[in-house]
């Protein structure tokens, strides 16, 4: 399969198959530290996602619910419709708890007692598992549950990738995602319109500093290469809505294989923890959101 095909040229070679890069999750200590991107600009940083919160009251499950949210697919909620969410540095087998103190005031454990399977939602995966507390704390698929404190509203999914950590519970205690999108496909985002992005749902983005013509040549390498990871080959025909020409793949100067939209390198951003986000929007003024054509969306005009 060539992957260094000119991109000047009309008949553009698209790599038949290959697997893509999906992005590296941002680094970020405990609970939501200072800076740790998450889905609302309001996260706050004292190191676990929300200043200030004082201790809520153990509000109980009770019968839990399946939610469809459009950038994570089918996310589990308690009785209240409020996000139930999981946390890396837990344990599932055995179950463990490894959120306390100050941890457990931001991500309020959600209590076992009188949790019930809604629909869709198999009862022998909840559990319970018993905190240092003495408390026990409601498992789904051996995960133990939490809420969010900045959760005020049914269907808020604000603790979604804080710290790089902490992810919406879908239905089986696995990690939520639309795993059913296609390698690159578009997103029609609030703010920019329509954008592409990965097999996850993360932002894809170009670099300014970057080459498409004749060839394409990447100028994110070492360090950068590290906060903006190549997207990796994706086949033609696992895309949807993007433009098919110049939709190719490249080996770069580092042996790294890298996607390309209409012949322009592409890239997801470390600080998108979370499907549907666009915190590289726009950053040194020379990252952009891609458009289906490959243009960088909001750019300056050059």
């Amino acid at each position: 399969m060539a992957l260094t095909a000119a991109c000047g040229s009309e008949n553009v070679t698209t790599p038949s198959s290959a697997a893509q890069n999906v992005g590296a999750t941002a680094a970020a200590g405990g609970y939501g530290s200072v800076g740790a991107a998450t889905s609302s600009p309001s996260a706050a940083s004292n190191g676990y996602g929300a200043d200030g919160q004082q201790a809520a009251a153990a509000e109980p499950a009770g019968q839990l619910t399946v939610a469809n949210n459009p950038d994570l697919g089918k996310v589990l909620s308690d009785g209240a419709g409020l996000t139930l969410y999981r946390f890396d540095a837990d344990t599932a087998n055995p179950p463990k708890s490894n959120c306390d103190g100050a941890c457990a005031t931001t991500w309020p454990p959600v209590p076992a007692d009188d949790a019930t399977a809604g629909a869709g939602i198999d009862k022998s995966l909840i559990g319970e598992v018993t905190r240092t507390d003495g408390t026990k704390q409601l498992t789904i698929g051996g995960w133990p549950a939490y809420r969010y404190a900045k959760d005020v509203n049914a269907g808020d999914v604000n603790g979604q990738g804080v710290g790089g950590k902490w992810y919406a519970l879908a239905p089986d205690g696995k990690k939520a995602t639309l795993a059913s999108l296609p390698g690159l496909s578009v997103r029609k985002d609030a703010k920019l319109g329509d954008i592409v992005v990965d097999k996850n749902g993360h932002t894809v983005y170009r670099f300014l500093k970057d080459k498409a013509w004749p060839k394409s040549v990447s100028n994110c390498l070492g360090a950068c290469a590290e906060k903006w990871p190549a997207v990796g080959i994706v086949s033609a025909n696992d895309t949807k809505g993007v433009q098919k020409k110049g939709l190719m793949g490249f080996t770069r100067p580092d042996g790294v294989k890298q996607m390309t939209v209409n012949c322009w390198p592409i890239y997801t951003f470390s600080g998108d923890t979370a499907a549907g986000q666009t915190n590289g929007q726009g950053v040194g003024g020379t990252w952009y959101a891609v458009s289906p054509e490959g243009k960088p969306v909001g750019a300056p005009a050059e």
